[in-house]
C-alpha cells in the first residue's frame, strides 16, 4: 500500500501525460496482450524531460511497441529534432500509426518496420540519443551495432535492465531473456568507453554516456 501511495503521489506531482497518450494507454490495456510493456506516464515524462535537457537532434529508438515512448521522445525534442523508431512486429503498425497520425509531433518521427539489426545499417549519420527497448536477448548486439553511431557525449538508454528483479536470481539456462539482460548489464559495467548508472525507474533504466 505504501508503494502505491508513493507512486500515486509522484504522478500527481509530475506533468500530465496528455489526452492522446492517456487514450493510447487505455487502448493498449484493453486491446493488447502485454500492455505493461509500454513506457507509461512516469517513464514517458522522464524521457521527454531528458530530451529537453540533452536537446538531441537525432534519436534512435529500438523497439517501438505502441509508440508511447516514441511520442514522449518526440515531444521533448528541440526544433528540427527527429526520431527514427524501429519495430519488428508488423502487426503493431496500425496501432502505432493510429496515434502517431493524431500527434502534433508526427512530423518528427519516422517509423521503420523490421529487424533493428538489419534496419540500423541502412540509416545514415550519427545519433545523439539511442533508446533500447526491444528483444532482451539481443541487447548486447544492439549496443555493439549502435555504439559507433552515437556521437561522443551522446546517450544510450536501455530499458528493463532490472527485469522484475530476476537479475539478482539464478536464471534457468533456457531463460534467454534474463540471461540476455544480465550479459548486457555486465558488458556495460566493463565498458570503459562510457559512464553508466542504473535508475530504479519502473523495471530499471540504464543511462549510458559515451565519453568524449
Amino acid at each position: 500500500m505504501w508503494k502505491e501511495t508513493i507512486d500515486d503521489y509522484i504522478l500527481r506531482h509530475s506533468d500530465e501525460e496528455g489526452q492522446l497518450l492517456a487514450a493510447l494507454n487505455r487502448d493498449a490495456h484493453v486491446n493488447l496482450l502485454q500492455p505493461r510493456m509500454l513506457s507509461g506516464h512516469l517513464q514517458g515524462r522522464f524521457l521527454k524531460m531528458l530530451c529537453r535537457v540533452a536537446r538531441p537532434a537525432r534519436v534512435l529508438e529500438i523497439g517501438t511497441y505502441t509508440g508511447y515512448a516514441t511520442l514522449c521522445l518526440a515531444e521533448g525534442l528541440p526544433t528540427g529534432g527527429h526520431v527514427d523508431t524501429i519495430e519488428l512486429n508488423d502487426e503493431m503498425e496500425d496501432f502505432i500509426r493510429k496515434y502517431l497520425d493524431q500527434s502534433p509531433f508526427r512530423d518528427r518521427v519516422t517509423l521503420h518496420i523490421g529487424d533493428a539489426r538489419a534496419v540500423i545499417p541502412t540509416l545514415e549519420g550519427e545519433f545523439d540519443l539511442v533508446f533500447i527497448d526491444a528483444d532482451k536477448r539481443h541487447y548486447s548486439a544492439y549496443y555493439d551495432l549502435v555504439f559507433p553511431r552515437v556521437r561522443p557525449g551522446g546517450l544510450i538508454l536501455a530499458d528493463n535492465t532490472l527485469w522484475d528483479g530476476h537479475v539478482v536470481e539464478s536464471p534457468a539456462p533456457t531463460d534467454r531473456q534474463t540471461l540476455g539482460i544480465m550479459a548486457f548489464n555486465d558488458k556495460i559495467k566493463r565498458d570503459e568507453r562510457v559512464e553508466k548508472v542504473i535508475l530504479p525507474l519502473r523495471d530499471g533504466l540504464t543511462l549510458i554516456w559515451k565519453k568524449l
